[in-house]
């Protein structure tokens, strides 16, 4: 078992570290692609919530292929990066749930950011951040009452923006903060750099929302820039820092069975008080 209150920094050994790449190891995973239809088990569908029917705001919404009604499961809700080179900034270019549950005994969500003019999705940053929270509240709310998501197990997932959103969006106030057990935290992290979309006074702030909550926080190449910012800011959080053995701004990763999934796995799996 992990620490309660430790900055834990792992390492990823075996074959990527001895100079293999990535992309090298074959998927054996694939994100299910959208369906159209009511939520079942073994599919992902688009979702709007009955105040936004008719407009391009929407999240996704997979139910695990074991899905059964009446059963409780733990709940990953994600964020997905920038529209940019790596991405499309969209909710369906979210993955990391899928790689960590490889589609059973999770309930999966990607959620957008809001643009509250526009009623649609944000393809870059926050959109209008409040409107983000509120429909991020909303959203795990009803995932927990009526697909039976379990809110003792709602975890926090995101990407490059979507893993600075795990703090700005994730600790904006304390209502919203109370969701989490966990945080899943990829490819960057709130206050370690001036975004000017986050402030490092405002990080600070959020961070003190987290308590001993635990955050798995993994990027490439080099941990060492968080590593320094969380030493300083909360030196008896629950941490665990992975340095990824390759240089790629990515999640694609997760799709392939190589160590750093495996421990992201066995770390989530560890927190959500079950065994995959």
């Amino acid at each position: 078992m992990l620490p309660t209150a430790a900055i834990l920094l792992l390492t990823c050994g075996c074959l990527l570290a001895q100079g293999a790449h990535w992309q090298t190891v074959e998927a054996d995973l694939k994100v299910p692609e959208p369906a159209v239809g009511k939520p079942a088990a073994g599919k992902r569908v688009k979702v709007h919530h009955a105040d936004h029917e008719g407009t391009d705001l929407y999240h996704l919404l997979y139910l695990p292929s074991d899905w059964k009604p009446g059963h409780t499961y733990p709940v990953i809700i994600e964020y997905a990066g920038n529209r940019h080179g790596h991405g499309d900034g969209s909710v369906e270019s979210c993955k990391l749930g899928y790689g960590i549950s490889a589609g059973e005994g999770v309930i999966w969500l990607s959620l957008p950011f809001v643009d509250a003019n526009k009623k649609a999705n944000a393809p870059s940053w926050w959109g209008d951040a409040e409107a983000t929270v509120a429909y991020c509240k909303k959203t795990v709310k009803q995932a927990c009452a009526n697909y039976g998501g379990d809110p003792a197990k709602v975890f926090l997932a995101g990407f490059s923006r979507g893993s600075i959103a795990c703090n700005f969006i994730g600790l904006h106030d304390d209502e919203i903060a109370k969701l989490w057990c966990g945080f899943i935290c990829h490819s960057h992290y709130e206050g370690v750099r001036e975004w000017p979309q986050s402030g490092a006074k405002g990080a600070l702030q959020r961070l003190q929302r987290l308590g001993d909550r635990p955050q798995w926080i993994s990027h490439e190449s080099s941990v060492g820039p968080v590593q320094a910012y969380l030493q300083k800011a909360m030196p008896e959080g629950n941490f665990t820092i992975v340095p990824l053995p390759f240089s790629e701004h990515t999640d694609r990763w997760v799709l392939r069975d190589i160590p750093a999934r495996r421990q992201l796995r066995q770390w989530f799996w560890e927190q959500a008080g079950g065994s995959k």
